[in-house]
């Protein structure tokens, strides 16, 4: 297991971060979202395998041929209170290494899901006391709040949609249920599963800067795949000018105007949702099949290297 160490060290390198950089700055991805997703999971679970893996393969490396092997050698040491050959002080902080790193991935995934679903029910106590339903609109909640406003809030059964008095004020009923349907796409795709896990990945690696960078990215790309599920039903004219209004807290100027005369690449710019907004008003045709194909193939590639040199006997030689 000796170069497979190395390897899955070389890898975890290369995933933690070139890799996220380039693809963070890739173009097609908006094209392509789902795709896009895809590849950021697997170069999560890829980047967290190598590093576990390395520190693993290196301190196993005097006990097995590969992992499982060495966990059995490792198994058997601790029975026999016998000494291995080769195994120092090096291997064993190697073991106590990889043993940390998984044991703290674990433990800040489930407490970011701990912390998440305590601040989702203490926020739907609060909206029980400071909202009101939507007439003939279900799971759908009004706060009274002058600013546009529209989240959605994950919950099974119990999920809702939250909107405020001042965006009612300011979209059309048209527009308004091109929110609404931006919200659904969130809560039926079950988005908020992946905001978990990359806040976790975050919370777990603060010190990686790619973590925050992918991070936003996914937010990206879920947001433009919430938008696509609102053009399945509404107009694309009508969601952004609901965009524009939700973004800019005023209805712009011109508002009967053709979509692309409704904000100005500067103001565009300044929003946050710029990057929506410019896929919205200038929409590419979608990555062809083959390409798709390739990156998810790329995908299944990179979770499938760090499984064989970990489990392939024999494979450092």
């Amino acid at each position: 297991m000796f170069w497979a160490s190395y390897l899955l060290a070389a890898m975890a390198v290369i995933l933690a971060w070139p890799v996220p950089v380039l693809l963070a700055r890739a173009k097609w991805t908006a094209r392509a979202p789902v795709t896009a997703l895809v590849l950021w999971q697997a170069i999560a679970l890829a980047g967290g395998l190598s590093m576990i893996g390395a520190m693993l393969t290196w301190g196993l490396e005097p006990l097995g041929e590969n992992l499982l092997a060495g966990l059995q050698g490792l198994a058997e040491l601790l029975v026999s209170y016998a000494p291995a050959p080769g195994l120092d002080l090096v291997h064993v902080f190697a073991l106590s290494a990889a043993l940390l790193l998984g044991v703290h991935l674990v433990f800040t995934l489930l407490l970011t899901y701990y912390r998440i679903r305590k601040q989702r029910n203490k926020h739907r106590d609060l909206l029980h006391l400071l909202s009101s339903p939507v007439e003939n609109t279900p799971k759908t909640l009004v706060i009274s709040h002058p600013a546009p406003v529209a989240y959605c809030l994950p919950g099974g059964a119990g999920s809702v949609t939250v909107l405020s008095e001042g965006l009612l004020e300011l979209l059309r009923p048209e527009e308004l249920e091109a929110v609404l349907n931006h919200e659904r796409a969130h809560l039926n795709q079950r988005h908020d599963l992946l905001l978990w896990a990359f806040a976790a990945w975050r919370s777990a690696l603060p010190w990686l800067p790619t973590s925050q960078l992918a991070q936003r990215a996914v937010n990206e790309l879920i947001e433009m795949l919430a938008d696509d599920g609102a053009l399945r039903t509404s107009n694309r004219e009508t969601l952004i000018r609901a965009v524009a209004v939700v973004a800019s807290g005023e209805r712009p100027t011109g508002v009967g105007a053709p979509a692309k005369e409704l904000l100005t690449p500067e103001e565009s710019e300044a929003l946050s949702t710029a990057h929506r907004l410019h896929r919205l008003l200038s929409p590419s045709p979608p990555l062809g099949k083959p390409a798709q194909a390739l990156v998810l193939g790329c995908s299944a590639l990179l979770l499938a290297v760090p499984t064989v040199l970990l489990l392939a006997p024999g494979l450092a030689g």
